[in-house]
């Protein structure tokens, strides 16, 4: 008899948003439902047919989307920290969607590397061998949780593409400048390019993915059309959207909310209950779509990712490198 014995990673249902927010649980009616595939994809808008390689996602068995309940889309694709249009989490879905164009889109590999290269985002989708589907807890610096099905690839296979040189440690990530179509770097908010980085331990981790969708649709400009970085052991700020450029290099990048106010925000980002924010506790997080009576659930180490990732920080001090 066979018996399927879920990994600590897979997420149970009690952890999610409730049924009625997703619907289904049938894969074939899900799925039509989503409108994924080819024919689906041209009828969306145009902000949204960018990064169209790969899909319909094969559905990674490690991961049964059919046997989770993630948040709703309309939460997902609504409530959203993008800073490029607006401080509020509303902005992102109104004026990333106001001309501004993510077709085509090209991504720039370079730095100690053995395969320098520019690549076409669709392109850089065949290269890393198509698409999978996903489901990651995603959890906020801010103490606010959602549960995402994501489509993307594994970093790691962009990484062997690009060959980095023995003395690569770092990958640093910018995203996009476009001051004419995005109103918050016209605001002059933060410093742009947005700015982030990883170790190359940690972007080889099997749960480092690069998103280039969320339920089985291209991923919307609002949530970082059309490729994005998803590191679901660390608070969402490190998941840079709309990535333009990825150099591998010898010394940790100044990444950019360590740079504006490093008191509160360091490199690593992990998630851990047991380390306060200046200004708030880590200790629990709201869950949203889980409506008025959801309440807030306990937060986990790591994001509940430890034994995959726990090894990587092994004699570090998650205090001191938060």
């Amino acid at each position: 008899m066979f018996i399927l014995s879920k990994k600590d990673w897979e997420l149970p249902e009690s952890a999610v948003t409730p049924e009625k927010l997703y619907r289904t649980h049938n894969r074939r009616d899900f799925l039509k439902t989503l409108g994924t595939g080819v024919a689906a994809a041209a009828l969306l808008p145009r902000g949204l047919r960018a990064a169209t390689g790969g899909f319909p996602a094969k559905e990674n068995p490690a991961y049964p989307l059919s046997a989770l309940k993630p948040t709703a889309y309309e939460f997902i694709t609504s409530y959203n920290n993008f800073y490029e249009f607006g401080m509020e989490k509303s902005d992102p879905k109104e004026y990333a969607n106001k001309g501004w164009k993510t077709e085509p889109w090209t991504i720039e590999v370079k730095g100690l590397v053995r395969n320098p290269a520019k690549f076409d985002v669709n392109d850089l989708i065949t290269k890393a061998g198509g698409l999978e589907q996903r489901v990651y807890r995603h959890r906020c610096v801010e103490a606010w949780s959602m549960v995402v099905p994501w489509d993307g690839f594994p970093l790691a296979k962009l990484v062997a593409l690009a060959d980095p040189k023995p003395e690569a440690k770092y990958l640093q990530f910018k995203s996009f400048v476009d001051r004419k179509a995005a109103i918050g770097q016209r605001q002059g908010n933060l410093d742009y390019p947005y700015v982030e980085g990883l170790r190359l331990d940690e972007a080889t981790n099997e749960l480092a993915f690069m998103a280039t969708g969320i339920y089985g649709k291209p991923i919307p400009n609002q949530n970082g059309a059309p490729l994005r970085l998803v590191t679901p052991w660390k608070y969402g700020f490190k998941g840079i959207k709309s990535i333009v450029q990825i150099e591998f290099t010898s010394r940790m990048p100044e990444n950019t909310w360590a740079v504006m106010n490093g008191q509160e925000y360091g490199f690593y980002a992990n998630v851990n209950p047991h380390v306060d924010h200046p200004r708030w506790s880590q200790a629990s997080e709201r869950v949203i779509g889980a409506g008025v009576f959801g309440g807030r659930q306990p937060t986990l180490m790591f994001n509940g990712y430890e034994k995959q990732v726990g090894a990587l920080y092994k004699g570090l001090d998650l205090v001191r490198n938060y």
